[in-house]
């Protein structure tokens, strides 16, 4: 197979802004407040950027310290960005985010960077943030999406107990959906990304094996330890 990958011209690649503007002009129609739309678009277009270059010069890094501060950048941004949809001011459960998703999060990440790749050295920054990466975004989307139905079922006057369940289960419906398409329906970006570089499709399954059951595994982990840390929170926001 061919180890190449083609390059994407710039000319080419604003071509793919087009189905981009058209959702935001049905956002704009149906007055759904497209400016938020526009902002985060902006916004992905200059992280993505920006991230290019930066990984340039981590990818070459031998330094542990570097890494392990890009990787606490990561966690950070994510433990805010979860709670976004949450009524309850951030402030209140930052530090909560924080540990669900460094203990659901960085125990995954710790298993399968140092236990199922053994990489050498351990830091090794080519693997180990992009796979940091994926485990805190699907970590921080669980939690965003368990908070926001967990204080939806009690405000509806429903008992903790029965709306915890109903929340987790609600926080696990994306990455669910996603193991019972791949190979079906769809082939996830990682396994997708080795193919068109050249690898073997059987070596790539392996490693999209290993992709699939950490995050599902960092999903579920952080958000139950979440929605058992909130508790508290909850019932004074009730009272």
């Amino acid at each position: 197979m061919s180890s190449s990958i083609q390059t994407i011209p710039l000319l080419n690649l604003a071509l793919a802004f087009i189905p981009v503007i058209v959702v935001i002009v049905i956002i704009g129609k149906w007055q759904l407040g497209y400016k938020n739309s526009i902002y985060a678009v902006c916004r992905m277009l200059l992280q993505l950027l920006l991230i290019g270059y930066f990984l340039t010069y981590i990818f070459k890094t031998e330094s542990a310290l570097i890494v392990v501060a890009v990787l606490a950048v990561m966690l950070s941004s994510a433990s805010w960005i979860a709670l976004r949809t949450i009524s309850i001011p951030r402030k209140n459960l930052y530090l909560k985010s924080f540990f669900a998703i460094f203990i659901g999060g960085g125990s995954l990440l710790l298993l399968m960077s140092q236990a199922v790749l053994n990489l050498v050295p351990w830091y090794l920054p080519s693997y180990l943030i992009p796979l940091a990466g994926m485990i805190f975004a699907n970590s921080m989307n669980s939690i965003s999406l368990a908070g926001e139905r967990l204080e939806a079922e009690i405000s509806r006057d429903i008992p903790y107990e029965k709306a915890r369940s109903i929340a987790l289960q609600t926080s696990l419906i994306p990455i669910t959906n996603s193991l019972l398409a791949v190979g079906l329906v769809s082939l996830p970006g990682m396994m997708t990304g080795q193919i068109l570089s050249g690898v073997s499709p059987l070596i790539a399954a392996r490693y999209q094996i290993m992709v699939m059951c950490m995050i599902f595994g960092s999903a579920g982990i952080s958000a139950a330890i979440f929605l058992t840390l909130i508790k508290s929170d909850l019932k004074k926001l009730k009272s």
